[in-house]
């Protein structure tokens, strides 16, 4: 006879009656996920470790057997994006992956908004449960508590996100504003970083860091200052490239490889020689926030695809510049000051023809340039250049601008 603590275990077996039990993750075997980004310099090693740390703790009892960490990873960035989470996702249909379920050391830092609403179908469908610490345990798909609180895990990510971007970027301008201070990146064609004093954050002091600053590139200071004096002498953007061709001056890409990779180092360009006219920081002082991040939906009809990283040109009020010189100066405030009230003059009066010509456009019905972008030259397969000549539109090759020992144009140049 079936003692009276189970009197109904005969009667469930035979009616296939599943009776509840406490959640245990002893008989499970995890895959932990983590992630760290470095935008606000967190140390990857150490975020790994506390996160470990914490989903070991969580699920004491069970042993983790795979580990996917992804590292430099915006939690805005979708699953499936993600280097280490879309090798997760892969493995699910793998049945010899080794691992029954998920653990995650903190749950706002591998979800953003509504990641986790399209994440937990596809792992439900492979039968993986997903235990998060701010849950207190699996997540339950029919609990509607649940439902509700990774929801708000999800926006609290993304609240946290935005807060550390605006921590983040107040401190970067104070830092340049009151000191002038370098904030990472490749400095501008004319100079290079070298060591400066050690850091001022203690901790990383004692690790030996010290502060980059940037100091004059002997080789290519004076190329900076010819351009600021030949384009005072009333000599433009492209013209001033192509003499810069013909003499056999390396462009900015090709004089440090190294630090553009995706650049084609085909020569001096009207563009690069604009970009050096207009950049502020050539005066010895420090401005920072000249571009600023925009993230635009991937795929406009696909909000789930995530978002792309763009620059754009920042409103003059999020521009920042330091009190005092931070750097040693190419060219005097005054000189920049003058170039730059002659390319206002110069734009002025572009705007104005401009505006003429499309006024001619529309009344005379010209079609746009329907293949820019689209045709490219046989000989050095480079993008044709589009032009309006006597009122035909022509493609031509834009080797002219190119420096000749990179050039690789069987075609005459400008044809």
């Amino acid at each position: 006879m079936p003692s009276e603590s189970n009197e109904w275990a005969v009667l469930d077996e035979l009616l296939g009656l599943v009776p509840e039990t406490v959640e245990s993750a002893a008989d499970q075997q995890f895959a932990f996920y983590g992630r760290c980004s470095t935008e606000d310099n967190q140390d990857p090693e150490s975020s790994y470790r506390w996160q470990r740390g914490n989903a070991e703790k969580f699920v004491s009892e069970a042993s983790i057997v795979a580990d996917y960490f992804d590292i430099g990873q915006s939690r805005s960035v979708p699953w499936h994006r993600r280097r280490e989470a879309a090798r997760l996702l892969a493995d699910l249909k793998n049945p010899a992956r080794g691992w029954t379920a998920i653990v995650v050391g903190e749950g706002t830092r591998c979800w953003f908004g509504n990641q986790f609403s399209l994440v937990a179908p596809r792992l439900q469908a492979h039968g993986v449960e997903v235990w998060v610490p701010e849950l207190g345990g699996r997540f339950d798909p029919r609990n509607v508590t649940h439902s509700m609180m990774v929801s708000m895990l999800g926006g609290l990510s993304e609240s946290e996100r935005q807060h550390v971007q605006q921590r983040t970027r107040a401190s970067m301008d104070a830092q340049v504003l009151n000191e002038g201070r370098h904030q990472g990146g490749h400095p501008p064609y004319g100079y290079i970083v070298v060591d400066g004093p050690p850091h001022p954050n203690p901790n990383r002091a004692s690790d030996g860091l010290k502060l980059r600053i940037p100091s004059l590139d002997v080789s290519t200071a004076p190329v900076v200052q010819r351009i600021f004096r030949d384009y005072l002498a009333g000599r433009g953007d492209k013209a001033i490239a192509i003499a810069l061709n013909r003499e056999g001056v390396p462009c900015p890409s090709a004089h440090r490889p190294e630090q553009n990779r995706h650049r084609a180092k085909d020569g001096w360009q009207a563009g690069t020689v604009a970009a050096i006219l207009q950049n502020p920081r050539y005066t010895g002082y420090a401005v920072f926030g000249r571009w600023t991040k925009h993230e635009e939906l991937l795929d406009p009809d696909d909000a789930a695809a995530g978002n792309v990283t763009r620059f754009r040109r920042s409103p003059t009020h999020r521009i920042i510049r330091s009190k005092n010189p931070a750097h040693p100066a190419i060219i005097s405030v005054e000189i920049f000051t003058q170039a730059q009230l002659l390319r206002r003059q110069r734009a002025g009066g572009g705007n104005r023809t401009r505006a003429k010509l499309e006024r001619n456009r529309a009344s005379s019905g010209l079609r746009p340039y329907l293949l820019s972008g689209l045709v490219r030259c046989a000989g050095c397969s480079r993008k044709m250049q589009a032009e309006l000549v006597r009122d035909a539109v022509y493609y031509r090759c834009r080797a002219k601008t190119i420096a000749p020992a990179v050039r690789s144009c069987k075609t005459t140049p400008g044809q």
